[in-house]
């Protein structure tokens, strides 16, 4: 390379070889600028407003000068890539850079670094090649020192190496930790896929059933009250069958009545029976009062009937509203499982594409994380209100992750609530401009005010030993600000803590 410029021929190879192990080469895009008139003294000013150089001698910030070159990028442009050799430290003077990780073909932003901040000191101490990617912002000026003289920067200057070496070891930690979030994310949706699969065929096949059931029942009933139908007059049929109806609809939309009203229901019409000769009237009692039968709507039937006619027809009556209870209950549960089983492949995504921006419905992703967490609730006797806009648009965006947003949010607000009479949790959207907007908020005790400005630090939690990750909001941060260039904002206060989420409709 040297041989061909003119001021270097002439030399032996000896002195070529000798000026070829000190000079740096560097590439330059048309219009971009190596240095400037007055670029001395610039540099040390700039090298003197960043922090990590602050405290250096003078001197020693001229070391520095004579070994870093500056470069800049314009927003989208690439840095570097994840997998390429780690050949240069870098600062950040001005704009931001993103950091990102490429996981089974998903690209996951997992840091963003802007001005007086410095980034890639990991590879290098670590000796692999880079372990994300990066890319600009917004139009950005970084300083670049190559990997030799970054090694001797570290060696020269202790407050540099302890700064370094401080930030290198938590960043390491993040890494891990986020890994292992991601394994634990695909063995949570490797379940829910497993899950949904195995429970959706018996619930298929229940709902069949009930299906069925409920087709053959008014039959079953008809052929039996045919063997009751010759010992009533046409009148007492006719009411018979009109008392029928009305109990079956009583039980399909059951009456909001007091265990002691309940009670006292019972005791009435059970005595009702005892005085009509009705052996084990007790036992119909109950399923007679679900139906809403009172001896008063009984009184029609009792005319000129014998004790073993009304023993049959009230027998039989009872069996029948036993019957349609039960056929409700297994509707409700089997639909209720059909439910479920849904909420978890939308939730999780299941049978969709594993990465890509689509349009994603807001309103159901915060439904399905309720319907995930309704155990939790109930458990809890905790409330969700709903303050939904009607006919939001859809968003671009990475459904699976939102719902990791919503999850740590309304769990978290859940924590906040435990032990509290009248928990309430309110989910609200709107939409502001180019931005939908989702807020969370929860009138638990709040968050303490010391503490509420490290609430979105890493590995920060106030949650006990073995109980707490603190990565939850930490992520929650990073996908709406890194991964869907949103934001998120927080207020609290005690018996109101809010949670602001902002995202474009088109990312």
């Amino acid at each position: 390379m040297l041989n061909p410029i003119s001021l270097f021929q002439g030399l032996n190879p000896e002195a070529q070889l000798k000026l070829q192990d000190v000079c740096v080469e560097t590439t330059l895009n048309p219009g971009k600028t190596r240095f400037r008139q007055g670029d001395s003294v610039n540099h040390l000013k700039m090298l003197n407003r960043i922090s990590l150089f602050q405290g250096l001698t003078p001197e020693a910030q001229l070391k520095l000068q004579d070994v870093c070159f500056e470069t800049t990028l314009n927003p989208g442009e690439i840095l570097f890539r994840q997998g390429e050799p780690a050949t240069h430290f870098y600062v950040v003077l001005k704009g931001e850079i993103q950091i990102s990780q490429k996981i089974d073909d998903r690209e996951i932003a997992i840091a963003s670094y802007d001005q007086d901040t410095f980034f890639g000191e990991v590879p290098i101490l670590a000796g692999t090649d880079h372990l994300a990617s990066s890319k600009a912002i917004s139009d950005t000026h970084l300083y670049l020192f190559q990997e030799d003289d970054f090694w001797q920067m570290l060696l020269n200057f202790p407050s540099i190496r302890k700064v370094v070496l401080g930030h290198m070891a938590a960043r390491t930690q993040e890494l891990q930790m986020l890994s292992q979030h991601h394994e634990k994310l695909i063995g949570l949706g490797t379940l829910a896929a497993g899950l949904a699969h195995e429970l959706n065929n018996p619930a298929s096949a229940a709902c069949g059933a009930v299906s069925q059931l409920k087709k053959l029942t008014p039959e079953i009933q008809a052929f039996a009250l045919k063997h009751i139908e010759p010992c009533l007059t046409p009148i007492q049929f006719e009411n018979l069958l009109k008392l029928k109806r009305e109990a079956i609809d009583c039980i399909a939309e059951p009456r909001c009545i007091s265990p002691l009203e309940q009670i006292e229901l019972e005791d009435k019409l059970t005595i009702w029976l005892e005085e009509h000769d009705i052996s084990d009237g007790w036992k119909f009692a109950p399923n007679l009062v679900a139906g809403g039968i009172t001896p008063k709507k009984l009184a029609i039937l009792e005319e000129n009937l014998t004790a073993n006619t009304l023993n049959y027809l009230f027998t039989c009556l009872e069996l029948t509203l036993a019957q349609t209870s039960l056929l409700s209950t297994l509707e409700e549960s089997a639909s209720r499982i059909s439910q479920i089983v849904s909420a978890v492949k939308s939730y999780s995504y299941v049978d969709q594409a594993p990465l890509k921006k689509r349009n994603t419905d807001v309103h159901k992703g915060l439904d399905n994380t309720v319907t995930i967490l309704n155990y939790k609730l109930e458990k809890h006797n905790l409330f969700v209100v709903r303050n939904y806009l009607d006919n939001l648009p859809l968003i671009k965006a990475d459904g699976g992750s939102l719902n990791q947003v919503w999850t740590n949010l309304i769990d978290n607000a859940i924590d906040a609530l435990i032990g509290q009479n009248n928990g309430t949790i309110k989910l609200s959207t709107s939409v502001e401009k180019n931005f939908v907007v989702v807020e969370i908020a929860d009138n638990g005790s709040g968050i303490p005010p010391e503490i509420q400005s490290r609430i979105f630090e890493p590995f920060f939690t106030t949650k006990e030993i073995g109980q707490g990750t603190g990565i939850g909001l930490d992520l929650v941060y990073r996908i709406i600000v890194a991964e869907h260039h949103g934001d998120i904002q927080s207020c609290s206060e005690p018996g109101n803590t809010k949670f602001r989420i902002k995202l474009p409709i088109n990312s």
